[in-house]
């Protein structure tokens, strides 16, 4: 596209999510319209729509920011149309959903702002997008979903659980992505995990899980999995991942639950050869939060390139957990654990010059941990995260 038609295409919608409650109304009137020009669309979507609503508009907008940038948006739409298929998507249904959002676009732009040009350069955006992932949907071998039977479900915290599972066929991912998954007793609610493990021939795949206060999957999955259950998992999504060949010293940040990614990918780097340096903070808000130091210690240990440096917030424990009669206070290997905000602490090593860098946490922690980053230098070309939607 050029850089007219994008403008055109950012202004409206921006301006249109701009307003008092401008994306939580364009999400309901393009769910709106969609449903009731398309009524047999709404069988893909979950009952309970809220957290559906604003994953679009995040959506949309992490797409229209980088319509400039097909090297990026392209590879991401791609991997999207691969996972789409686990819906049964069709090439109708995208048409469908394009006229549904332009519809809604345009009904807030109103009549002055949508012209003849504005409605042009929307039509090729959205073409843009469909088309990738339905190119990418159609080439694809892969089955549209894998069935997955849990194994082992081990709790670790009261909030915290790790879950194994066996692929009914192997899945080959990169380490350091992510895929969708759905439970018995969430039916399509599909939610993002990241594989705690590397891909591998047994088909086995692992997931550390934390319930999330109102999160209906992930209460779900923590306080109902047993052994037995069969989970639905989609295609792998998400950049993440340490080429094979690269001489770039590596940064890892990871906190809660996000260290599962890095973690994969520093168990399928220890199968190489020779890796550049990697330096990982892993973080907390307790010291009972940093749960897999064991695992990260071992590493450490058999590994000269990496460094861990284990970061909680408070020196305490909270009053519910139940301490070990002899708690372990350090690792092997593991550099001293450090107090404070993990951000804060990563920053305060400097600009990290040498290093490419990978955030995973929550939202707020990788935004402000990268804002952090950049302020004390590190370049933004330099640090990757997923898109945080």
């Amino acid at each position: 596209m050029d850089s007219r038609a994008v403008a055109l295409i950012r202004t409206t919608f921006k301006a249109v999510a701009a307003e008092d409650g401008g994306p939580e109304k364009l999400a309901r009137s393009f769910y709106a319209i969609l449903f009731t020009d398309y009524p047999h669309v709404r069988d893909f979507f979950p009952a309970a729509m809220d957290s559906q609503r604003d994953r679009l508009v995040k959506a949309i907008s992490y797409a229209l920011d980088r319509l400039e940038e097909p090297d990026k948006l392209l590879p991401f739409l791609a991997q999207l149309g691969r996972d789409h298929r686990k819906y049964g998507v069709q090439p109708a249904h995208y048409a469908a959903v394009s006229t549904a959002l332009k519809t809604a676009v345009k009904v807030f732009a109103g009549t002055e702002m949508w012209t003849d040009e504005v409605d042009r350069a929307w039509d090729e955006g959205l073409k843009i997008i469909a088309d990738t992932m339905i190119g990418a949907a159609e080439k694809e071998t892969t089955p549209s979903a894998w069935t997955g039977t849990v194994i082992e479900r081990r709790e670790v915290l009261r909030n915290l659980v790790v879950v194994r599972l066996q692929l009914d066929q192997p899945m080959r991912y990169a380490a350091g992505q992510y895929l969708s998954v759905q439970i018995p007793s969430r039916p399509r609610m599909w939610r993002y995990l990241s594989p705690a493990v590397p891909a591998n021939t047994n088909g086995e795949i692992e997931f550390h899980v934390r319930s999330v206060l109102g999160g209906w999957v992930s209460s779900a999955i923590v306080g109902q999995t047993v052994v037995g259950d069969q989970w639905l998992l989609g295609s792998p999504l998400g950049g993440l991942g340490v080429p094979r060949n690269t001489k770039r010293k590596m940064l890892m940040v990871g906190c809660g639950t996000g260290i599962a990614p890095l973690r994969a990918q520093l168990m399928s780097m220890a199968m190489r050869r020779t890796n550049p340096k990697v330096h990982l903070f892993v973080g907390g808000h307790h010291p009972c939060d940093l749960y897999d130091l064991e695992t990260l210690s071992k590493l450490a240990m058999a590994n000269r390139w990496l460094t861990v440096t284990p970061v909680s917030e408070h020196d305490e424990n909270p009053w519910w957990y139940a301490e070990p009669e002899e708690p372990r206070t350090t690792w092997p290997g593991l550099e001293p654990r450090v107090t404070g905000q993990i951000g804060k602490v990563v920053a305060s090593f400097g600009a990290w010059s040498d290093r490419d860098v990978q955030i995973v946490g929550s939202p707020s922690m990788v935004q402000t941990t990268k804002f952090r980053l950049m302020a004390a230098g590190t370049l933004a070309k330099n640090i990757r995260h997923d898109p945080l939607y």
